[in-house]
């Protein structure tokens, strides 16, 4: 699996930097590709990413944003722009590389460790700088390399396209582009906090993933043929009557255990969900009565073309190894 570091973060500043310096003489009112923003916008909201980052990091934050904003000062050229956002990668760099390996800080997208952050401070890095250098008409900052990390670490529920690369991959599963085989994403997030288990990765199923579930959306993920079906359908419906903790203004995480999709990691295709206290299915691939930590075979339903392979099994595995939620 590739990694997200600061050496690799320190790196994705540097080149993030010199790609927009390089077109700083363009006209950045312009919009960025994509955004509702301005390409001004875009680098401030950058610099404020990264400068939050930091923040959470090196304040243990645990339930919510700090009360931070970072602005630019009016008329500020893109070159100050730029040196706010060198800055805020710099200063997360400094968090990344300073934080102990079990300190843990406050996300929408989980609890995230030093790593998440990092792989975050990329991601951002990676997918502004394409939104901002496209809407100048430049060439989007393709970095194959690390957008390979970023995948590993944020998007285990994405597709790759082994033609197009991993760039391509991540501008797919980030609703950014359309690349053959990889389906593009019109609600999308990544996830810090995945659990993880031996050819399965389980990706919480929030509120706004539930919506698009039921609206008849994929919720963010790629499916196999054959789902999602009703029952996954069903476990979003739970989703929005679980009640959320709220945390800095978003929902935060759920009052109980919460649901999952279940993703196979040989292809990065959603084949099921769980969730607790759901009624036994007939329908469900139950190689398993064993509990884990509250949730039961019967709380597991698979898609008819992933059954036989272990994978309840697996998750359930997966599931009895992580930390409790919350």
């Amino acid at each position: 699996m590739d990694t997200t570091g600061p050496d690799e973060l320190e790196r994705c500043v540097t080149s993030a930097a010199g790609a927009l310096r390089a077109a700083g003489g363009l006209d950045w009112s312009l919009p960025a590709a994509g955004l509702d923003w301005s390409c001004r916008d875009t680098a401030v909201h950058l610099a404020g990413d990264l400068t939050g980052f930091a923040a959470q990091l090196a304040g243990r934050a645990r339930d919510r944003y700090l009360p931070l904003t970072v602005g630019a000062a009016p008329g500020t050229p893109p070159d100050g722009l730029v040196d706010l956002v060198e800055a805020g990668g710099r200063l997360l760099v400094a968090a990344v590389r300073a934080a102990r390996p079990q300190d843990r800080a406050w996300h929408p997208a989980g609890l995230a460790d030093p790593g998440a952050f990092a792989a975050m401070g990329a991601a951002e890095l990676l997918l502004h700088t394409h939104d901002v250098l496209t809407g100048l008409g430049r060439v989007g900052h393709p970095r194959d390399r690390d957008a390979a990390a970023v995948l590993d670490r944020l998007f285990p529920h994405a597709p790759r396209s082994a033609a197009a690369g991993p760039w391509a991959s991540l501008l797919a599963a980030t609703g950014r582009a359309d690349v053959p085989g990889v389906p593009r994403q019109r609600v999308w997030r990544w996830y810090n906090d995945a659990v993880r288990g031996e050819g399965v990765a389980l990706c919480a199923i929030g509120p706004r993933s539930a919506e698009d579930l039921l609206a008849g959306g994929t919720g963010g993920f790629a499916w196999t043929p054959d789902g999602p079906g009703e029952q996954v359908r069903t476990t979003a419906a739970r989703v929005l009557r679980t009640p959320y903790r709220s945390a800095g203004g978003a929902a935060g995480r759920p009052a109980g255990r919460p649901a999952y999709a279940v993703v196979r990691l040989s292809d990065h295709l959603a084949v099921g969900s769980i969730g607790p206290r759901s009624a036994p299915d007939a329908d469900a691939d139950t190689d398993t009565d064993t509990d884990a930590d509250g949730y039961a075979s019967g709380d597991i339903t698979l898609a008819p073309s992933a059954r036989g392979e272990g994978l309840a099994d697996r998750a359930l595995a997966a599931l009895r190894r992580s930390p409790p939620a919350g």
